[in-house]
């Protein structure tokens, strides 16, 4: 018996990295997904591995219309939606994101953007889909360990900070109000993972060298996608029926541990 048996999921950000590997997991656990990401060569390569059981759509998650669309191919296709994983988002830093002191407006601007507003859109589409429906659903939120965990010498991007902390406190809002349309809304908050938008601590070996001890579960070291996999799966599946409003850290040890060199 599967987790996911007759489960239909939009997953924005689901070309790449985390967001495709949960979206592979999905489909093993008997989903079929709708997969969501801007350049339209990753979702070609990311719909040839969904075997024959998703469907890859280009957009900007930052779009209004982006969400709604994927959300009305999967009804259209797949006969239902189910849940909504929004994993879209990154760093702001080659914008202007970095210390306070240093920190652009536009740089501020366009993590909001990326990391919140995006979100905040997809959530909405999906609720006003599960609400359509009558059927309740499921939300499942990307947030990250320095949301409420920060560390200062390698990883000091205080807007991308400050919008995974409003991750979970939009998240946890959504969650009480909507419980009584048992729609459940939860945030999965990571540490340090392999993913394209890692490459600049991924390559640094000062970085990997402090992460080891930072993130010290099996041998000490960086996150692979999925790691986070499992957890997915648990919150798109009936068996988190029971359970709103909550944020599970998946962090190697990180919120736990102090980092050395």
């Amino acid at each position: 018996m599967t987790w996911l048996t007759n489960k239909r999921i939009v997953v924005v950000g689901g070309t790449t990295g985390i967001g495709l590997s949960a979206a592979q997991s999905f489909v093993r656990e008997g989903a079929r997904v709708v997969v969501v990401g801007r350049n339209p060569e990753s979702c070609t390569a990311a719909e040839r591995q969904l075997n024959g059981d998703g469907l890859a759509m280009s957009g900007d998650a930052a779009d209004p219309q982006t969400a709604n669309k994927a959300i009305a191919l999967c009804q259209t296709i797949f006969g239902g939606f189910d849940g909504l994983y929004h994993v879209a988002g990154g760093s702001g830093r080659r914008m202007g994101d970095g210390p306070l002191h240093d920190l652009t407006l536009e740089g501020w601007n366009f993590t909001v953007n990326l990391n919140l507003t995006s979100l905040m859109l997809s959530n909405q589409a999906a609720v006003r889909a599960f609400r359509a429906q009558k059927t309740g659903g499921t939300i499942l939120n990307m947030g990250s360990v320095l949301g409420s965990s920060p560390s200062p010498a390698y990883f000091a991007t205080h807007a991308y900070a400050a919008m995974k902390s409003a991750v979970i406190g939009f998240t946890k809002s959504v969650a009480a109000y909507y419980a009584h349309d048992n729609i459940r809304v939860n945030v999965l908050a990571p540490a340090l993972v392999e993913t394209p938008m890692a490459q600049r601590a991924a390559n640094d070996d000062t970085i990997m060298a402090f992460t080891r001890t930072k993130q010290p579960l099996d041998g000490g070291r960086i996150g692979q996608p999925n790691d986070l996999d499992g957890a997915a799966v648990y919150f798109m599946s009936d068996q988190s029926k029971f359970t709103t409003g909550q944020v599970l850290t998946v962090d190697g040890g990180w919120s736990v541990s102090e980092g050395q060199l």
